[in-house]
């Protein structure tokens, strides 16, 4: 008898991310090597660490000689770093999309270019090119760094016109450029998670409705209720970006919704947080199935559960005991030290229907006295 050769997936970044990807991988039988230049890194409790440097080729040519399949927890690695690895071993999603998805100009001219709608954005590189700018899109309005902003960082709201000295103060240094993103005063925020293979295979999750607090997710909601045919164009506009970037993997499409039309926010080429809600309550989960894409498998069922919230935990944890005591009721410890602004874990619950859901996500908030947390949910339950 034949010793089987497990397959080995190298995950750049060490994050929550990579964990969980990791702990998806096991059941498959695939193992997994984490590379990230923090010794504390949390996926280092649940997979192999090594520790490196983006630019420290040496050590990422013996992770590259260890493993079949290189993908991502975090978006932000060096395009550079990227491209090389892509020429010792497969990388997925592909350096190209990788890129795309590091530039909101690149990314929000992709958009249109692939049909979905933006909220007016002008390039600004100068100051004389921001006040062009909010001449063309005035206040409010939103001025951005067009790389290595996420969860809020990396943003100036301009209110009014006389703000725009302040807001060049605070990001006119950054050295690779800035976008001026007209303010949208949106109705909803939606997300489409979803999963494109090798050969093209392409799935997806049912729409997840997402509130944030300080630009960081605070709660999301599966599936979104009262969609309606916006599911069907947000899966239409998915394919397509996938299919223009010859994607492979998980990635999620955040998106705003005025006026009853889809507006493109951001792209995240990698399994994104709005998504952690399928590990209970979906058939397959966001983690499973980008590990099967990028390793050429095929890709599991991508329908919910019933109906889910997820808590985001933000900065330090709560008393898990009121989820853990909740039928249905999934506790995530990333096995972080506690910080503000930190993503520490995050809870799911299930339910069967929503009125049910809403008792429990309700209870739960009561008890762990986060009633904010999840008013805006409640109300669109009904």
């Amino acid at each position: 008898m034949t010793e089987r050769k497990q397959s080995v997936l190298g995950i750049l970044g060490g994050g929550q991310l990579a964990r969980m990807l990791a702990l998806a991988a096991a059941p498959l039988g695939v193992k997994t090597l984490v590379v990230d230049s923090a010794p504390d890194a949390c996926a280092g409790q649940v997979s192999p660490l090594l520790l490196a440097d983006w630019s420290d080729y040496a050590a990422l040519e013996k992770f590259a000689a260890e493993v079949d399949v290189v993908t991502f927890d975090f978006e932000n690695v060096p395009a550079d770093t990227a491209h090389w690895l892509a020429e010792r071993v497969a990388v997925f999603p592909n350096p190209r999309a990788l890129a795309v998805a590091q530039d909101r100009l690149a990314e929000k001219t992709l958009f249109r270019e692939c049909g979905l709608q933006t909220p007016a954005f002008e390039a600004v590189d100068t100051r004389e090119d921001l006040d062009r700018a909010l001449a063309i899109i005035g206040a409010p309005s939103i001025l951005k760094t067009r790389r290595l902003g996420y969860d809020g960082k990396g943003q100036f709201r301009i209110k009014q016109l006389s703000d725009a000295d302040a807001a060049w103060e605070a990001l006119g240094a950054n050295a690779h450029g800035l976008i001026l993103e007209a303010f949208v005063p949106f109705e909803r925020e939606l997300s489409v998670v979803a999963v494109r293979t090798r050969d093209g295979d392409f799935h997806v999750w049912p729409l997840t409705q997402n509130w944030h607090t300080d630009g960081v997710l605070s709660l999301s909601l599966a599936p979104a209720p009262n969609v309606g045919a916006l599911q069907v164009r947000a899966e239409s506009l998915a394919r397509t970006l996938a299919e223009r970037l010859d994607y492979v993997g998980v990635f999620a499409l955040e998106l705003f919704v005025k006026d009853g039309q889809l507006l493109g926010n951001e792209m995240a080429p990698r399994v994104h947080n709005s998504g952690h809600w399928t590990i209970e309550g979906a058939i397959t989960s966001q983690f499973e199935n980008h590990v099967r894409a990028v390793l050429g498998l095929p890709l599991g069922d991508t329908s919910a559960h019933g109906f889910s919230a997820m808590f985001n935990w933000i900065g330090d944890l709560p008393d898990p005991t009121p989820v853990l005591q909740t039928v249905d009721g999934h506790w995530h410890d990333y096995g972080k030290q506690p910080r503000a602004g930190r993503k520490v874990g995050h809870a799911t619950v299930r339910a069967e229907d929503a009125k049910t859901l809403a008792a429990r996500i309700g209870e739960i908030a009561r008890v762990l006295k986060r009633d904010d947390q999840v008013a805006p949910a409640l109300r669109v339950i009904g």
